[in-house]
């Protein structure tokens, strides 16, 4: 059976919780390969929403095993509170149905002092985190000073790990950002507590991925933030810490690179943007009005607003270009039902010049002007569309103009926020298409 990578195509929040959930009833497999408590997937299943930080999205199908790869960095505070959360609820989340990378890192309180300390200082400049202490952990894995889940549980050799995490952090938060210090026995102690909870899930995660591929049972791998907050591709330095594209799926889960069958792109029918960073198709008028008060466009994490503007092909076609996006799944068409006009940016005009590829420069990019194509608007519903045909003719055609000017296929395209308002025109877990 293919195996399926789950990708965002524009800067987060284009509704990868929504695609994993409708796809993990076709998976035996669920698995979250990088990021931390920092993404927020939301899924409306009957009308209840379900907003998800660690656990990968495919817990709410009853018959999947959702992982947590070796390329997350967990928060155990809101890794619990999640379990606990979804239990609360009567969704089952004991080790047959999710389990925990021993070689994923942990986020200490240190590293959230640290990130929220740099947020606030007038010593560099703000990047717009939230605040989780992602980058921070991140960087301690780089320095070899992380700690590992597997850490927490050997506590004879816990606290020799913790003070070596907190030498330099502390110093940093104490004598450069006039923070209060992270103390050692009281990390100590609630890390052993940690260890002792979290132990039931722990597993060799990348082993369990093996097996089951090597049994032909299907995988789906799920991403979080998006190709242009990746630390390497992305619209530096207004990025995330990991690596967001599809090949992070294979180091942050553990797999080889021919293992993967199929990459969808996720996008909105628009585009949205968190926190700081040149965003060239941001729209301040009427119709970002629309889409961010019809979208319901604020942070699932943060509760911050989304910048709202149109939908970028210079943007989307990196995406699939990086990614080796196989199918794209466009979702939230029926917010932009209303506007008179649908653009769409074509190209860029920097510094006098057409430029149709992404500059590398973020300075470049603040110069970039959009060159749009424009379509007729439609004021048509569109929730019980269930097929391209069922959408009104300007919908229709905006989609199919879309996807012919990417090159990929859409498979999937949403017109509502529950888990069937979905038109369904491909199966990404059918045999993988001739390259």
């Amino acid at each position: 059976m293919p195996n399926v990578v789950v990708v965002g195509a524009q800067w987060g929040d284009e509704g990868k919780g929504k695609v994993v959930d409708q796809l993990a009833c076709r998976a035996d497999l669920v698995v979250r390969f990088q990021g931390g408590p920092n993404a927020g997937h939301t899924i409306v299943v009957d009308g209840e929403t379900t907003i998800l930080h660690l656990i990968p999205s495919g817990i709410l199908q009853p018959s999947t095993l959702n992982l947590i790869g070796p390329g997350v960095v967990l928060d155990p505070d809101v890794l619990l509170a999640e379990i606990a959360g979804l239990v609360e609820r009567g969704i089952p989340v004991g080790r047959e149905r999710l389990r925990i990378s021993d070689r994923a890192h942990v986020i200490l309180p240190v590293h959230s002092a640290l990130d929220r300390a740099r947020e606030e200082s007038r010593h560099q400049p703000t990047i717009g985190t939230t605040g989780r202490g992602i980058g921070p952990a991140y960087e301690s894995r780089v320095a070899r000073t992380g700690i590992r889940v597997s850490d927490l549980l050997e506590p004879d050799a816990l606290r020799e790990r913790l003070e070596l995490a907190l030498y330099e952090r502390n110093f940093l938060l104490e004598h450069l950002y006039h923070w209060p210090r992270i103390d050692a026995d009281e990390l100590f102690e609630k890390a052993v507590v940690w260890g002792e909870k979290l132990a039931p899930y722990v597993d060799d995660v990348g082993v369990e991925i093996d097996r089951a591929m090597r049994a032909g049972r299907p995988v789906l791998l799920e991403g979080a933030q998006a190709t242009l907050l990746d630390v390497d591709h992305g619209t530096y330095p207004f990025v995330t810490s990991s690596s967001t594209i599809a090949g992070g799926a294979c180091t942050g889960a553990g797999l080889g690179p021919t293992h993967i069958d199929a990459v969808i792109g996720v996008s909105k029918a628009y585009a949205t943007r968190v926190g700081g960073g040149p965003f060239p198709t941001e729209d301040d008028g009427d119709a970002g009005e629309h889409m961010g008060r019809v979208g319901n466009e604020f942070g699932a994490t943060t509760g911050r607003k989304r910048r709202c503007g149109w939908l970028d092909l210079v943007v989307m076609r990196y995406a699939v270009r990086v990614n080796g996006i196989t199918g794209m799944a466009i979702g939230k068409l029926d917010i932009l039902t209303g506007l008179p006009e649908v653009k769409v940016c074509v190209a860029y005009r920097l510094d006098g010049k057409e430029v149709r590829e992404m500059p590398a420069s973020i300075r470049a990019l603040e110069r970039c002007e959009p060159i749009y194509k424009t379509f007729s608007g439609w004021s048509e519903p569109l929730a019980q569309a269930r097929s391209l045909d069922d959408l009104p003719a300007a919908a229709r055609d905006y989609i199919r103009w879309v996807e012919q000017a990417l090159g990929v296929p859409v498979d999937l395209l949403g017109v509502g926020p529950g888990r069937d308002a979905t038109i369904e025109r491909a199966n990404p877990f059918d045999p993988p298409r001739p390259r």
